[in-house]
Order: C-alpha cells, then sequence, then structure tokens
C-alpha cells in the first residue's frame, strides 16, 4: 500500500498577506514575501504605468545621493527583501505629497506610487498603524541622529546659531489631556507639543521631540538640545541657541548653562518689575549704535541662584527720554549685544516661515497621541523635508521657492507621464514638465551623473534598476 509523503508539512510557513488599499471602498489582502513582492513590481514595471504622479521620481536621486534606504532600514530593523523598509518609503512619499487622515478616504493607487516605493500595492491603515507602533520612540530618535549626521556631511547645517521653538500640533485625539490656549481670544484645544531645532543659517531642521500636552517647555528643551548635540557634534561652546519668551525661566538657563555646551539667548518678558528696572539704568550705559536705537550689557542673576550671573542685553529706542522704549533680552554667554540683537535674533523668524512653508508635510495635525507612532510619522516628514530640500536645488524658479503644499500639487501631482523599462533601466517620460530645459541638464543621463558624484545609481528597492529621465 502506498502512501503519501505530504512533503507540504515541511515547507516554510507563508507570511500572512497583507491590507492594501486597492480603491477608496475596497481592501484587498495581497502576499507580502519578499518572492511576492519582486514579482509584483516586475510586472508592474513589464505592464508600463501611466499617471500624474510620476513627478515623485525625480525624488529617487536625491534618496539615492542622501542614503535613504540604509536609514528606512536601520530604523525599522528589517533587511531590504522585506517589506517593513517599503512601508517606510510609502510613509515618506505620502509626507511628500501633503496628504492625511485615513487612506480609507483617499486612493493613491494605480498611479505610480505603489512601485515608486518597490511594491505593488499601497498598504492600508492598519498595517502601517502595527509598524509605527511596534518601533518605539528611541528607535525614531536615532533615526533622527543618523538623518542629522548625513544632513550636516552634506552641507545642509553650519552649525553656529541655532534657533529652537515650540510647535504647538492641534491633536483630534479622544484622550483627556490638558488643553491649551493660543490666545486669548481662542478657545482651548488639544494639541500634541512639538519642539524643533532649525539651522537659523540655512534654516535647515536639525531634530524636534514631541510629547504629551502636558509636557513643559523646561522639561522638553535639554532633551531637544541632546538631540541637536548628537548630530552637529560641537567641538567647543559658543553655539548660540535663539529662543523666544516661553523659554525665559531660570531651570532651564541654569541647566542649558551647567549642562550644555550651548549659549542661549531668550527675551525677557516685560512685567512690570522688568519696565521698572529698564526706566532706572542710567542713560550712560548705554552706547548709541546709530540715530534711535541703543544696547547696553549689564550683569544680571536670579534670586538664590546657584551659577555665576548671566548677561542682561537692553535695547533702547528712541531719541529722546520721553519717546524711550526698552527691551531686554537674557544670555547665559558674553557676546557683543549690538551683533546679537540686530544680526542673530533676527534670525528666529526664520522657523516661523519654516513652519508655515512645510508644516504641511506632518506637522500640522495629530490623529493619534501615541508617541511610538507620532515620533514615526513625523520622523518620515523629517526625511521628507530633506530629499525635498536638495530636489529644490534642481527645479529652478518658480517651483525651487514653493512652500510643500503647492510644491505637493503643482508639482508631484501635476506632471502627466510614463514609467517604463528598457534593459536594466526604468526610464520615466514627462510631457508637461515645467523648466524643460533646466531639468534635462540635471536629469536626463542621470546614472552617469551619478556615478561622476560618487552615487551608486542602481535603486536598491527596485531590485538594482537604474533611473533616467525624458522630457517632451
Amino acid at each position: 500500500m502506498a502512501f503519501k509523503k505530504k512533503l507540504y508539512r515541511y515547507r516554510p510557513k507563508p507570511e500572512p498577506p497583507i491590507d492594501t488599499q486597492r480603491t477608496k471602498k475596497r481592501l484587498k489582502p495581497e502576499p507580502c514575501d519578499p518572492t511576492s513582492l519582486e514579482r509584483g513590481v516586475r510586472q508592474l514595471l513589464a505592464d508600463k504605468i501611466s499617471g500624474n504622479m510620476v513627478g515623485l521620481w525625480l525624488l529617487i536621486p536625491e534618496h539615492l545621493r542622501l542614503g535613504t534606504w540604509q536609514l528606512v532600514r536601520g530604523w525599522t530593523g528589517q533587511p531590504g527583501e522585506r517589506i517593513e523598509p517599503r512601508i517606510a518609503l510609502q510613509l515618506i512619499h505620502e509626507a511628500a505629497l501633503c496628504v492625511a487622515g485615513v487612506r480609507e478616504k483617499r486612493t493613491l493607487s494605480q498611479k505610480g506610487f505603489e512601485l515608486l516605493n518597490g511594491l505593488p500595492f499601497v498598504v492600508a491603515d492598519l498595517p502601517v498603524h502595527q509598524l509605527l507602533g511596534a518601533l518605539s520612540v528611541a528607535d525614531a530618535q536615532r533615526l533622527q541622529v543618523a538623518l542629522g549626521l548625513l544632513r550636516r556631511a552634506s552641507g545642509h547645517y553650519q552649525g553656529t546659531l541655532l534657533v529652537i521653538d515650540p510647535h504647538r500640533i492641534r491633536s483630534y485625539s479622544k484622550r483627556q489631556m490638558r488643553r491649551h490656549r493660543k490666545d486669548d481670544a481662542s478657545s482651548p484645544t488639544k494639541v500634541a507639543q512639538t519642539f524643533f531645532v532649525l539651522d537659523a543659517d540655512t534654516a535647515q531642521p536639525v531634530c524636534f521631540t514631541t510629547g504629551t500636552s502636558a509636557r513643559t517647555i523646561s522639561q522638553a528643551t535639554p532633551e531637544l538640545l541632546e538631540l541637536a548635540r548628537a548630530i552637529l557634534q560641537p567641538d567647543k561652546a559658543g553655539v548660540l541657541v535663539l529662543a523666544d519668551a516661553e523659554h525665559f525661566t531660570q531651570e532651564l538657563l541654569d541647566q542649558v548653562h551647567q549642562n550644555t555646551k550651548f549659549d542661549l539667548l531668550v527675551p525677557m518678558p516685560m512685567q512690570p518689575a522688568v519696565r521698572k528696572q529698564l526706566a532706572l539704568i542710567p542713560p550712560e550705559c548705554f552706547m548709541r549704535r546709530w540715530a534711535g536705537f541703543a544696547t547696553a550689557k549689564l550683569p544680571f542673576q536670579f534670586t538664590n541662584a546657584q551659577t555665576h550671573p548671566f548677561f542682561q542685553f537692553v535695547q533702547r529706542l528712541g531719541e529722546r527720554p520721553d519717546d524711550w522704549t526698552f527691551k531686554a533680552f537674557l544670555a547665559t554667554a558674553d557676546y557683543d549685544e549690538a551683533d546679537a540683537l540686530t544680526r542673530d535674533y533676527p534670525k528666529r523668524w526664520h522657523i516661523e516661515e519654516f513652519f508655515n512653508a512645510n508644516q504641511a508635510l506632518g506637522w500640522h495635525r495629530a490623529g493619534t497621541h501615541n508617541l511610538n507612532i507620532r515620533y514615526g510619522h513625523m520622523t518620515m516628514a523629517l526625511l521628507a523635508q530633506a530629499v525635498i530640500h536638495q530636489l529644490r536645488s534642481r527645479l529652478g524658479e518658480p517651483a525651487s521657492t514653493w512652500e510643500a503644499s503647492h510644491l505637493a500639487h503643482d508639482f508631484f501631482l501635476g506632471l502627466d507621464g510614463d514609467v517604463r523599462v528598457a534593459h536594466n533601466t526604468i526610464i520615466v517620460t514627462y510631457y508637461n514638465a515645467p523648466n524643460v530645459e533646466h531639468l534635462r541638464k540635471h536629469y536626463e543621463h542621470l546614472p552617469e551623473k551619478l556615478r561622476a558624484e560618487h552615487v551608486d545609481p542602481r535603486i536598491p528597492w527596485l531590485y538594482d534598476f537604474e533611473l533616467d529621465f525624458r522630457f517632451r
């Protein structure tokens, strides 16, 4: 009597299928093992693709220059053939498109978007949520440091003048939490407390931290500056950090002075006692800089302070005593007060310009207060901002100056084209690109240009295909 060997019992256990967002109304489970992913991607390339999202393919050269693939592999802790690093690429490109909210209410499939991520489909909400929830806050912070080191090596930062600022993001979480009021005329709302460091000279973000709405500035700033230190690695004291009046607390000033290599310059709140003290400063203490502007530098020490005296920079506006108005700043180190107040401190407003231009990437709303998920989403937006910044230098006017949402709508979603394969090269053809001659100079014959920059032109998440562009 013959017996079946039942060898199927010894096959490797297949991975469970993953939910994908095929259309707005249709979720479809798809196999996600490495063999199925490669087969699906190669089939899409063989079928060719036409769509209006092929503008995003211009980000691939910037990913290769920056080293994005190595960063997301390190963040997910998975090898390149797995799906997890490709989900991270999907999150980066969703941030570049400035799309937010659940994927059930929109669709990005069948337009060239999924192939860009090395996937034959768009991953649905639940698997993305599970990936982000499985990675910790420390994982996201390590990714920020690794990204920052690469950006510093690429010349994105000067690292001598920094800006810190809280960016309170409206939260739609149902959790009970502390509410914040933007001003006296507005109602208190739930927010995610987010704190950014910006390089004041290049207007590029260095890193960020986030937390619950109950977290204070004094609690968050030391951690934020420690991340900035790990990235910028100042070899000596003298890196000046510009802050706003919210950072004027004795606890924070003492911590920065004693425990970091950074110096802090912060405006003093103009309370009645401060106004009175400024009005009593003898006129001979001021140095006239130009008509209607004079400065003074005075020692300042908090009551019961354990540190050495700080320095109070005072600016006086007006020519006649009856017209004089004063404003005071506190510095934790000795600087030339005229340069600090007229050359350095006005650069603090670059961070407001940065938020206005780039918050649509993923820093304008918070749908959850799970910190693992928030850190993951926002760090993917930081990666998207880095590659978009590199892309801007090659786009030419006016697209290089567009804010993130404008660039997403009119460039990443505004270029019609197709994707096809010739031998070992993926060819992306554009039919309505602006500044054609300018783009042609940077992107036609791309493999040779990348090799000349000592960048490997093979795309690891697209199975080592190379990429080239055509403009018609």
